[in-house]
């Protein structure tokens, strides 16, 4: 077998990305199946009220539900890639050996199971919750009990664990794309065209330490996008979870934030041990010409700091526009919802925080860096 589960299952991140989006799904659109029974029975000062509830559902499903489904697509591409790039040699073989691109690809199935892992606990872990939901939502005079719906469980864990699967074998299928040649000496990459222009800005004038931060930019921009997306989760929810108190209720409040800690550790933990693991060579060599800890650091992290605080800005903006919108649209119709403004001292503590913790995120992976051993790096390659 080409892949084992083992290898499934060090796909952690996809697991906790797709368990917090069935999470949120599940009692949300089990709520709004139970709700939608209750559609006669619901008296006219209540339907106000009782629609918002509904279109909360809606909206919640379809943002978070939708745009955290979209970063599990970018997360299981990202995996898929690094697995054929470290296993370029072995794929090669199996090619020369006569395997077709079609029969190494379908092999790619099983990194599917991580959705399917992290669907299960997600749907589970809804209902488990959901009692405590439902004290939030529920209208008075209204009791609306908890019914299990066989339709969730194929369209949140069925559905997604099989379009996953699929996504990764044609995925790998255009992946594996070259020849076994090419594949024995390393090259995966496909050429393309290059396009006449103006010639790209040499970085012969630039300082050694910036023009390598600016070509591990260059070269990981995935990590990028994973580092300011990390960013985002965690100055979003945690300022939305505080604010959840006044709007909602605590649990609800305790929930987002819960969720949005968990996919911003997440996150910046694949993010940064993918780009050390990337690096090491790099790191390694720097550290035979007598480069500082603090230089190989700043080269390797130093140019992922402006997109992690744009990511932190973006997150802000997002939960801002969100919550007005919940506010001032969906619940306008309703009385004695309080007025929702821009709350500046959360905005304030959540920043503080953020520095400080991204702070000693760099730090701890500094002293790991300084841990790295020439000599084993050297042997490796």
């Amino acid at each position: 077998m080409v892949i084992s589960l083992k290898d499934s299952l060090k796909l952690f991140g996809i697991m906790i990305v797709v368990f917090c989006a069935v999470f949120v799904c599940t009692f949300f659109l089990n709520f709004y199946l139970d709700a939608i029974a209750f559609k006669d029975s619901v008296l006219p000062d209540q339907q106000a009220l009782y629609d918002a509830q509904l279109a909360t559902a809606k909206v919640v499903c379809a943002i978070s539900g939708g745009f955290l489904a979209l970063i599990a697509v970018i997360m299981v591409i990202f995996y898929i890639k690094l697995y054929i790039d470290g296993h370029m040699q072995q794929l090669g073989i199996l090619k020369a050996m006569g395997w077709s691109n079609s029969r190494i690809a379908i092999r790619f199935w099983v990194f599917g199971l991580s959705v399917l892992i992290g669907a299960a606990l997600g749907f589970g872990a809804g209902h488990i919750a959901m009692p405590f939901i439902y004290n939030g939502l529920t209208i008075d005079s209204l009791d609306i009990e908890i019914n299990f719906h066989w339709s969730l469980l194929v369209w949140l864990v069925v559905v997604p664990s099989a379009l996953y699967s699929l996504l990764s074998c044609g995925f790998a299928y255009l992946a594996l794309r070259c020849t076994a040649n090419d594949m024995l000496k390393g090259r995966t990459e496909i050429k393309l065209k290059k396009r006449k222009g103006k010639p790209a800005k040499s970085g012969k004038d630039r300082p050694f330490l910036i023009e390598t931060c600016l070509k591990t930019l260059g070269e990981k921009k995935l990590l990028v996008f994973f580092v300011a997306f990390a960013c985002f989760c965690f100055s979003s929810m945690v300022q939305m979870g505080a604010s959840m108190k006044q709007l909602s209720n605590e649990t609800m409040g305790l929930m987002i934030l819960i969720i949005g800690i968990v996919l911003a550790v997440t996150t910046m933990f694949m993010a940064v041990t993918s780009l050390i693991k990337s690096n090491l060579k790099n790191i390694s060599m720097m550290k035979v010409f007598g480069y500082s800890v603090k230089e190989c650091a700043l080269s390797v992290f130093g140019g992922f700091v402006p997109f992690a605080f744009l990511g932190f800005a973006v997150g802000t903006a997002y939960q801002y526009g969100l919550l007005s919108l919940m506010v001032n649209i969906v619940y306008k119709d309703i009385g004695g919802m309080p007025d929702y403004s821009f709350n500046i001292p959360v905005f304030f503590i959540t920043l503080a925080c953020f520095i400080v913790l991204y702070g000693a995120v760099m730090v701890v992976y500094s002293f790991k860096l300084s841990k790295v051993s020439v000599k084993e790096v050297m042997l490796e390659n």
